[in-house]
């Protein structure tokens, strides 16, 4: 796996602060992203303070971190940036909170249609599946990626 180099980083001054990957934001998740072959994954430890029901992640944090994961393969894959159009989730299981849970949330470009991106995205710890969506983006011509979102393209570390 290679660590993928987060492109936005350089625009902290700017007003950078992504509550999912803005390693600075104070209340935020600061998720860090691999490619490992298709998949893009990240491996996150959801503490006690993003609980829903005692010890238990919050569904909508869930989503956030799908989401999240889901984009960033859109900005490596197809080298732009998207809005999610549409999501669609399904809580298998509960995820625990704690600093000893790490969440692995896992996703792959399915298929591309013109301007729209599926994007299947599993969250899973210890190797059981405890949620799954499919995300609908709409993807912005790199042009417009460049200019209005000053995206400048996902590499990842030697």
């Amino acid at each position: 796996m290679k660590k993928l180099i987060n492109p936005w980083l350089s625009l902290v001054d700017e007003g950078y602060n992504c509550f999912g990957c803005a390693p600075h934001n104070p209340c935020g998740l600061k998720m860090e992203f691999w490619e490992d072959g298709d998949d893009i994954v990240s491996f996150w430890n959801p503490n006690d303070n993003f609980q829903g029901w005692l010890k238990t992640l919050h569904g909508g944090i869930q989503a956030t971190v799908m989401d999240e994961v889901g984009a960033w393969v859109i900005a490596r894959k197809l080298q732009t940036s998207a809005v999610t159009s549409n999501f669609n989730i399904r809580y298998r299981r509960p995820i625990p909170t704690g600093d000893d849970v790490t969440v692995e949330a896992r996703a792959r470009l399915r298929e591309q249609k013109r301007m729209l991106a599926i994007i299947d995205v599993t969250l899973s710890v210890k190797g059981r599946v405890c949620s799954e969506a499919e995300l609908t983006y709409y993807c912005f011509p790199r042009e417009k990626a460049e200019k209005d979102f000053r995206f400048q393209g996902c590499e990842v570390e030697d």
